[in-house]
């Protein structure tokens, strides 16, 4: 049985192969990217020219075997999806009071009945946080206790019912089939935070090129997620224009010689910049570049700590991981223990669900950027594996089991 994590960014398509074996772990096939186009800020804006940079992608994965383009696991992302928390109350059927799963089923269900801002909104997630019976709390499984009441705590995920829609018809369009989409703050959450991490409380701060998305754990359980539409092209913008460069100019000078607290930065350093790009004819201070990649990554740690306030979240002892293509700039640990008041450290990729990689596979997967695509092989390989032999009939049976495990 294959699995494929597809992970659809602003600038670039990365893809994960994964192949079940017979332990309790996957064998890796395949690690790609591919220039991604159709797609700006996490959302699909142009389903054809989306469709058309995934079916490049797609015809690769075919290498391998035509069936690996069958089950994949997608990331949605960008402004247009929000979650919020909902209960859901129901009194227990049966006379003897013992509790079934069609209770626990009625539970949700009413945990799901949420007012939306609109008409065109639709639930991509259900994420069980708690169970309740008869006023006591953190149950983790009902099944068999008894109780008259039963009550759901849920995080909700909804999304803007096109920018799905659209997701699902480009992928469709290039030959795939997607089996589930997973919010990005949370497929990343996947690959990097230990359950030690989700119970002292931690903010995931994954900084990709068109968006920047955050979620939140404490006591094991997921307090919030959110994306804001802006991400590490906007540094390479904001370089472009202030050095009056070309985007791919702006982009060697930010890899080059970028760094985010210009405070560590020497007066004395100089960036010829005719060397980078022999249209450019002058020579400036590298702490200039310093300066305006610190503004914009200190704007991002803004939103974060804005929306930390917002769920009362700004203490929390396991601090901020940094993951994405964006944490790699240098001195970013620093700016964000500096703006966020919480100790912070780089994510490390846990590749444990893999029984064997070659050493330029695990390179790559150990490469923060490939967060989001490790951690949707991850929700594929719990949605399998979970399932002992093999995949179970009721697919809502199998996401509210992968959701769960991100219960206490």
């Amino acid at each position: 049985m294959f699995l494929t994590a597809l992970d659809l960014g602003s600038s670039q398509i990365k893809i994960l192969v994964s192949e079940t074996s017979n332990g309790n772990k996957l064998s890796l096939l395949d690690v790609l990217k591919f220039p991604s186009q159709g797609i700006r800020k996490g959302e699909v804006v142009d389903v054809q020219e989306a469709s058309q940079a995934i079916t490049m992608a797609l015809n690769e994965v075919k290498k391998n075997d035509k069936n690996a383009v069958k089950n994949i696991f997608v990331n949605i992302s960008g402004k247009n999806i929000n979650t919020q928390s909902s209960r859901g109350i129901v009194a227990v059927s049966r006379a003897d009071n013992e509790i079934y799963q069609d209770d626990v089923d009625r539970a949700v269900k009413a945990s799901q009945a949420v007012n939306f801002s609109s008409k065109n909104r639709k639930i991509i997630h259900t994420i069980i946080q708690e169970y309740i019976i008869d006023g006591e709390e953190q149950v983790q499984s009902p099944l068999s206790m008894s109780g008259n009441r039963l009550e759901v705590n849920s995080l909700i995920v909804d999304a803007f019912s096109p920018i799905a829609d659209d997701l699902n018809r480009a992928i469709e369009m290039a030959g795939g089939k997607v089996f589930e989409t997973v919010y990005n703050p949370i497929a990343s959450s996947g690959a990097i935070l230990t359950k030690t991490n989700k119970e002292l409380g931690v903010v995931l701060v994954d900084i990709g090129f068109g968006t920047t998305s955050m979620a939140i754990f404490e006591e094991n359980k997921l307090i919030g997620a959110k994306v804001f539409p802006i991400g590490a092209s906007n540094i390479t913008n904001d370089l472009a224009v202030a050095l009056k460069s070309s985007i791919q100019t702006a982009e060697k000078i930010k890899l080059s010689y970028g760094h985010a607290l210009i405070k560590e930065v020497s007066l004395k350093d100089k960036v010829d910049l005719f060397e980078i790009d022999k249209t450019l004819k002058s020579v400036i201070s590298r702490k200039f570049i310093c300066e305006i990649i610190e503004v914009r990554l200190a704007e991002i740690f803004e939103l974060v700590h804005n929306e930390l306030k917002v769920l009362g979240k700004t203490q929390l002892p396991g601090g901020v991981v940094l993951a994405g293509g964006g944490s790699k700039m240098s001195g970013i640990i620093d700016l964000a223990k500096q703006e966020l008041m919480l100790p912070a450290h780089l994510a490390h990729m846990n590749t444990d669900i893999f029984d064997a990689t070659n050493r330029d596979s695990s390179a790559m997967i150990e490469d923060l950027e490939f967060s989001t695509a490790l951690g949707l092989l991850y929700f594929g390989s719990n949605v399998y594996l979970d399932g002992g032999n093999g995949w179970m009939s009721n697919k809502k049976d199998i996401f509210s089991r992968v959701f769960r495990n991100l219960m206490p």
